[in-house]
């Protein structure tokens, strides 16, 4: 006990030292790290990689450990029947991007199979709305505005009917026309949550027991693309936590210091290997150009964020597509939609939350993961763009491939975890 509160002090002591946080507060996220360290020091297998002392470690410490979310307070859930202009409300006053949907008509004594029916992402919505404007602009030609109204919720083109073919909008503008008007409209006023269960990035409700490992978790986070994991307590059928990515890169920033952590975190991204897209496959966006096309751009590639660029090509800002509540609930300035530029959008976001939005974090292949955790905890963001010596892209990291590079998947290891639940990855060993 005498050693363990001796290597405390000392790792408290590099903290106020070196952490970028400054604090010498001994956090719930660092004594997970010291459980890690306490189980790799009493592997007596010296033939073991530093990636299988990982997994070891990792598959010693059950779920039920990981720091609670919400700082003890109740998980908050969005009850089946409610709107998507409610869920989006719930979503921005908790400021959380993900909710468990729970699943109103299931008998008080269900089981938590049965209690929840999915989880709803902030993105799940704005892809499901952006698909609605896209609806409507496509049709307002073939419809007459009152009849497009009747089938969309009033989601219609003002004068569509009226217009003729070389009167019509351009394409951008028709979406951006029908999207404008869906923050009034019955569609995003009365459709229920359930109602888009299943579509776009809805996300099936793949729960942890407490008793899981976090080596279960962390191969959920990365290799099979969940980006946030409810524990289930079974006893009380309830859901105690929910485990996001960012949650994850946030305990390992607090591990720092930690020998296991430092011999990891002092690799370059260059040595880690770690799988960046590479700049011709960035989708991107004119600082310029419609804010809605970034969103639409989003929608089409199946990605939750990308960066804005000036004429030169350097980035100067990034939108992501839960960034769309600053449409959903704009004041005037976002109002107009068509002529709404991407630095024009960043700039009014700013202005209205009073907080820093939107900027963009970069790193290059030269710096150590341990320096590219600290940038993305503190900035609180999903991905981190990567320059070369000019401030060029040069490619992207996410939270998930840096957890991905921490622990591997042993052959065999999920069994029939995933049964009915939903596809494998193409290159599952399970």
């Amino acid at each position: 006990m005498q050693a363990r509160r001796e290597v405390r002090t000392k790792e408290e002591q590099w903290r106020v030292e070196e952490s970028p946080l400054g604090s010498a507060r001994w956090s719930p996220e660092a004594e997970i790290g010291m459980r890690v360290e306490d189980i790799w020091d009493s592997l007596d297998q010296p033939q073991l990689s530093h990636r299988d002392r990982l997994n070891s470690c990792f598959d010693a410490i059950p779920v039920a450990s990981f720091p609670h979310t919400f700082d003890g307070a109740q998980v908050v859930e969005i009850p089946s029947d409610a709107t998507l202009a409610e869920a989006v409300d719930i979503l921005s006053r908790h400021r959380i991007i993900t909710a468990p949907v729970r699943n109103v008509d299931a008998p008080d004594d269900a089981s938590w199979i049965d209690r929840y029916i999915g989880v709803v992402e902030f993105a799940g919505i704005a892809v499901w709305l952006l698909h609605q404007s896209e609806v409507a602009a496509a049709r307002a030609d073939d419809l007459g505005a009152d009849e497009l109204a009747a089938k969309l919720g009033t989601v219609a083109l003002e004068g569509a009917a009226a217009r003729t073919p070389d009167q019509q909008v351009s394409a951008e503008g028709a979406v951006a026309e029908a999207f404008g008007a869906l923050p009034s409209s019955d569609l995003f006023n009365k459709t229920k949550v359930k109602d888009i269960s299943g579509s776009f990035r809805w996300a099936p409700f793949l729960a942890l027991q407490s008793s899981d490992t976090f080596l279960t978790m962390l191969l959920l986070l990365s290799k099979y693309r969940m980006k946030s994991l409810p524990v289930v307590d079974i006893g009380e059928g309830t859901i105690s936590n929910v485990i996001t990515q960012a949650a994850v890169v946030h305990m390992l920033a607090e591990c720092a210091g930690l020998h296991w952590f430092e011999d990891w975190g002092a690799k370059s991204l260059a040595e880690l290997g770690l799988p960046m897209i590479r700049p011709s496959r960035l989708v991107k966006v004119r600082h310029d150009e419609p804010a809605l096309k970034a969103f639409r751009l989003m929608r089409k590639r199946g990605v939750g964020g990308i960066p804005v660029v000036d004429h030169t090509g350097k980035p100067t800002g990034s939108i992501m597509i839960k960034d769309v509540k600053h449409l959903l609930a704009s004041s005037d300035a976002n109002r107009d939609y068509r002529t709404l530029t991407a630095q024009e959008f960043i700039a009014n976001a700013r202005q209205s939350s009073g907080e820093r939005q939107m900027n963009i974090v970069t790193c290059k292949k030269e710096e150590s993961i341990k320096e590219t955790i600290f940038k993305l905890d503190a900035e609180k963001r999903q991905r981190i763009y990567v320059v070369d010596e000019q401030g060029n892209l040069d490619g992207l990291i996410t939270l998930r491939d840096i957890i991905a590079k921490l622990v591997y998947e042993p052959p065999g290891y999920f069994g029939d975890f995933f049964n009915g639940v939903f596809p494998l990855p193409q290159n599952s060993r399970v």
